[in-house]
């Protein structure tokens, strides 16, 4: 059976007939498994609504939770920037309970915010990175600055307009002569 359809293949080469569907047929499937994770794991993580909610309302208290509670280590900046970016995924990972992983993914890789997040994930990165690996407390500390104005970046993506907004409001502030 095998050797029949190769033989099909060629002769279809040789006319020249379906090898141009064959071909978009292939462009297709190497498209749709890029994103076959992404919908496999949607299909396999059903969740109803009251789970969803409850995930979502678990994960946020935890990541408020670890992100007050780092306060109480401010002044130790190694341990306060573990706590305060945990606490930031867990809050940010509460929302894929709402709107689905894939949903959260394709709206943080939106042409709109793509530059905030990439902000946003790479300061959480440096920040961890500084407190984990680096152990200097005025790098840590800065790392943590970083974050934080990336957070509210990457927040006011979702508002329409707030970003032009904060922008207008700080060269308004700061758009100072001597």
């Amino acid at each position: 059976m095998e050797r029949m359809s190769q033989a099909m293949e060629k002769v279809r080469m040789l006319v020249g007939i379906e090898v141009e569907d064959d071909r978009q047929l292939q462009q297709q499937e190497d498209e749709e498994s890029t994103f076959a994770f992404m919908d496999d794991f949607n299909r396999h993580c059903t969740l109803t609504t009251q789970q969803r909610l409850y995930g979502f309302a678990i994960c946020l208290v935890a990541g408020l939770t670890c992100t007050l509670m780092s306060m109480l280590v401010f002044f130790n900046p190694i341990k306060f920037g573990i706590a305060f970016t945990f606490g930031n995924l867990l809050s940010l990972g509460s929302t894929g309970f709402l709107i689905g992983p894939k949903r959260q993914v394709n709206m943080m890789l939106d042409p709109v915010r793509i530059y905030a997040t990439a902000l946003y994930l790479a300061s959480i990165l440096l920040a961890l990175l500084c407190a984990l690996y680096v152990h200097n407390k005025l790098l840590t500390l800065l790392a943590i600055i970083l974050e934080f104005g990336a957070l509210i970046w990457y927040s006011m993506s979702y508002i329409p307009f707030a970003r032009a907004m904060i922008s207008k409001i700080m060269v308004a502030c700061f758009d100072t002569e001597f």
